[in-house]
């Protein structure tokens, strides 16, 4: 099977384990069915703008040209830091875009990735957004009415919460597995400034996710494109936007956004 296109991060369902997909259209490839097979991916020189499709020489915030990430609404600074949103004053690179994205109600979560981290996403990119990360389980802290407050409670809580992924230690089995994501939920209500106190949900669900994955790599080596053009070898498994390699080797696919690429399996 052969697949020719630029890639475009995974799509992921929710199921258990989480079913992944890489391609559009009637080129969607099912990448679980892959799994325990030799897959190939040929870097074929060339790099598009996700966003505008222009060929470009480098890729700015994971798939971008130049000018896009300069001037879209996907790369402006509250995408990384929510806090700096100014959708809600009037002031965004495109309100029509903020009025879908930053003006909607965002959650602020605590999940176990690496180890335990707050995060903030959409509303609608729950557990899209967990799944990305590779978290093995997630819990809803706060709800926010949009981005720039959620990013405000974020903040607050990074004073004792992690907001960072350790990659090495997400794609590995090495997990604490003993955090209880109910009492932590529980330190940040009693750790948080009070004017955030009112967002705090009642919700206590833990939220878990598996993913297909064989086993486990000892030893990792990262792979990217800007230094070789070509990878080879058995599908062990899918975490987050990874693909893991028997030998260790594991492919970041969101991180090579627009890269035109050639997939044999």
């Amino acid at each position: 099977m052969v697949f020719q296109g630029s890639l475009l991060k995974m799509v992921s369902v929710f199921n258990s384990p989480v079913d992944y997909y890489i391609g559009t259209g009637n080129d969607k490839i099912h990448v679980n069915s892959i799994i325990g097979k030799n897959l190939s991916l040929i870097y074929l020189n060339e790099i598009n703008c996700i966003r505008c499709g222009r060929k470009t020489s480098k890729s700015f915030h994971q798939g971008y040209c130049y000018p896009c990430f300069m001037t879209a609404p996907e790369t402006d600074d509250c995408i990384l830091k929510p806090e700096m949103c100014r959708a809600h004053e009037g002031i965004s690179r495109d309100m029509e875009w903020s009025k879908e994205n930053c003006l909607q109600e965002h959650y602020v979560y605590l999940a176990v990735s690496s180890g335990l981290k707050v995060g903030v996403t959409r509303k609608s990119q729950i557990p899209t957004r967990w799944i990305d990360q590779g978290a093995n389980s997630a819990i809803k802290i706060a709800l926010a009415p949009n981005r720039y407050i959620a990013g405000l409670i974020e903040v607050d809580l990074k004073k004792y919460f992690s907001d960072k992924t350790n990659w090495r230690i997400m794609l590995s089995d090495k997990m604490d597995g003993t955090i209880n994501l109910v009492d932590e939920k529980k330190r940040a209500l009693n750790s948080v400034k009070k004017e955030f106190v009112p967002y705090f949900t009642e919700d206590t669900e833990i939220h878990t996710i598996q993913y297909p994955v064989i086993t486990f790599p000892r030893k990792l080596k990262s792979f990217g494109f800007d230094t070789n053009n070509e990878l080879v070898g058995k599908l062990s498994g899918i975490k987050g936007q990874y693909l893991i390699f028997e030998d260790g080797t594991v492919f970041n696919v969101r991180k090579h956004n627009g890269y035109k690429i050639e997939l044999r399996y």
